[in-house]
């Protein structure tokens, strides 16, 4: 007997995308994201094919049964539904007007980057920057996986691997929305192997106190510009990502309470489930905030853009000041500095008395619902002492007098 309405309904998603037969090769797809899809699956000239029919529940059980039944009617007269589709679209791409990289890319900008993104800027500077003046005026449907190479390899070759990555995967994305559309009869990105671009960069990577110390070292004997050498350090003792101190304005820092109180909109997370996060500065890190708003030359922002006071530096100047500078261990990610934080905190919590929950807030963790809000009232006292001594603890695995440390002196 095959799965019900209400079995189908109930069906929850997993890790991994998996499928379940309902009947007679009706299969129903079930996505990581929740969504749901349902297949034919059939045999012709002994071999298996399958066809992709909607998704559920736009297409009830009971109509899918019926296009089942359609479906199945034309594999008995020696017709693959499947092949059909794939000859609709290939002519379908073959007869439209000429669609450039250029066109479609800001087609696919427009219609599901800046409608969906929380931070479009990334995505849309990969096809600035990098597809738009080596492909942009050349036929969408005309690229070839040798032209996506010629597009990626370069930046790999160069040095970043990474942002290789990152921009094969915009490509990729920007084409899956092409062969959805009809506009393009496959996807050339997704022929670009990632294992032959570079290796995605170690998630477990944290700086143990002595590389602490090599850290702050080389980031305040180097001349990168001062305002650099705080945040970096900020970042380190907050542990708030990179992208709440680019965004940071002298509003959200109070020096009479100690909180500096970073908006829902510069927050992590799914569009319109971002929250407001509080960070209980250290007497250490209220200081370093004081000579940045002295630096700052009046502007509204913690770091104001280099001669532009009126908006802050762009989101990759703290990554770009870093890559000039050489540190003698194992490469790191700024945001390692937060998986170091939250792994020496654990390692010391017992003895201190805070819990991993404590832990958790001060990483913006967030529970969701009224225990979240309860939990942020909850833990501020806890947080305010924790980061304390976490200021305290890093100042003192510097020993040499060339840091700034309990002071803040400059070098």
């Amino acid at each position: 007997m095959g799965l019900t309405d209400r079995e189908i309904s109930a069906l929850k998603p997993s890790i991994k995308r998996y499928v379940k037969r309902v009947e007679r090769g009706l299969l129903i797809e079930v996505n990581p994201s929740g969504g749901m899809s349902w297949i034919f699956k059939y045999t012709i000239n002994g071999k298996q094919d399958k066809l992709v029919m909607g998704r559920y529940p736009d297409l009830t059980l009971k109509k899918a049964r019926e296009m089942r039944d359609k479906l199945a009617a034309q594999v008995a007269e020696g017709k693959s539904p499947a092949e059909d589709k794939r000859q609709l679209r290939q002519a379908s791409v073959a007869d439209s007007k000429v669609v450039t990289v250029r066109e479609f890319g800001q087609r696919y900008y427009d219609e599901q980057v800046a409608k969906n993104w929380k931070d479009p800027s990334g995505e849309l500077r990969y096809l600035e920057k990098d597809l738009y003046p080596a492909l942009g005026d050349r036929p969408l449907k005309d690229i070839t996986a040798l032209d996506i190479q010629s597009v990626v390899y370069p930046k790999r070759d160069g040095g970043h691997p990474s942002a290789a990555i990152c921009l094969r995967n915009t490509i990729k994305r920007m084409y899956d929305y092409a062969v959805e559309l009809q506009l393009a009869a496959m996807n050339p990105a997704a022929m670009v192997a990632t294992r032959y671009i570079g290796k995605a960069t170690r998630r477990s990577r944290y700086l143990p106190p002595k590389e602490i110390r090599e850290y702050l070292h080389v980031i305040y004997r180097s001349n990168i510009r001062r305002q650099f050498k705080l945040a970096l350090h900020i970042l380190l003792l907050t542990l708030a990502r990179k992208s709440m101190i680019l965004l940071a304005n002298w509003d959200e820092i109070d020096f009479s309470t100690g909180e500096w109180t970073i908006p829902k909109e510069h927050m992590k997370g799914k569009k319109g489930e971002e929250h407001e996060h509080t960070v209980y500065m250290s007497v250490q890190v209220a200081a370093m905030f004081r000579e940045l708003k002295a630096l700052a030359g009046g502007s509204r922002f913690v770091l104001p853009g280099r001669g532009k006071l009126n908006q802050p530096f762009a989101k990759n100047a703290l990554n770009q000041a870093l890559e000039g500078l050489t540190f003698d261990m194992e490469p790191f990610t700024i945001h390692d500095q937060r998986r170091t934080a939250s792994t020496l905190l654990n390692e010391n919590a017992s003895e201190n008395g805070w819990s991993r929950d404590v832990i958790e807030k001060a990483l913006s963790h967030e529970k969701g619902g009224i225990a979240g809000i309860y939990n942020r009232a909850e833990y501020a006292k806890q947080r305010t002492g924790m980061l304390q001594w976490w200021a305290n603890y890093v100042d003192s695995i510097i020993t040499e007098s060339e840091v700034v440390a309990g002071n803040f002196r400059r070098h």
